[in-house]
């Protein structure tokens, strides 16, 4: 009979950019490159995909200097692109994977929090984070793709120690 071990599971919660875990904000400073284009935060890249049809506000929101105005640009620029609610998660994972595989330092980090449940403890945002709204736990959504990542990463990691090249076999053609 196996005998399994229940372990307590270990909550990192993250909210601001001066906690432990701030790196994991998406107003942390740090450049990421998608489809050849150079951004700032990973908040700069997720607010201009709200506009693909305008070329020039995409600009605008990638040449911001602070996250908090390519976000506050997100949220008031008219002409949201029209499947936003059903992409955006996908826009965040796009955003999310290239921080931390571009970044051997931010990915050292998530994959140090092992399988803790990752939580962004925000005060207002019912869909990101895990702010109540209607006495209704937030759904917390870049804390489960935060996990996702760092399963992707785990993945990679195994896959390429378990690779075995003839080199590491001494192999010798006849």
């Amino acid at each position: 009979m196996k005998k399994f071990i229940l372990e307590k599971m270990v909550t990192i919660e993250f909210y601001g950019l001066k906690s432990k875990y701030g790196k994991f904000s998406n107003f942390y400073k740090c450049n990421v490159t998608i489809d050849g284009k150079v951004w700032s935060t990973t908040e700069h890249f997720f607010q201009a995909q709200k506009f693909p049809d305008q070329p020039t506000v995409q600009e605008e929101i990638r040449q911001l200097t602070q996250p908090r105005d390519a976000a506050r640009q997100g949220r008031t620029q008219t002409g949201l692109r029209s499947d936003w609610e059903q992409v955006k998660d996908d826009v965040m994972r796009t955003a999310l994977r290239a921080k931390f595989t571009q970044h051997e330092d931010l990915k050292e980090l998530l994959l140090n929090t092992n399988n803790s449940k990752l939580v962004e403890a925000s005060p207002t945002d019912s869909y990101w984070g895990n702010a109540e709204k209607n006495g209704i736990k937030g759904k917390n959504m870049l804390g489960i793709l935060l996990m996702e990542i760092r399963e992707e990463l785990k993945n990679q990691k195994e896959s390429e120690s378990n690779e075995v090249s003839k080199d590491d076999l001494n192999y010798q053609p006849n």
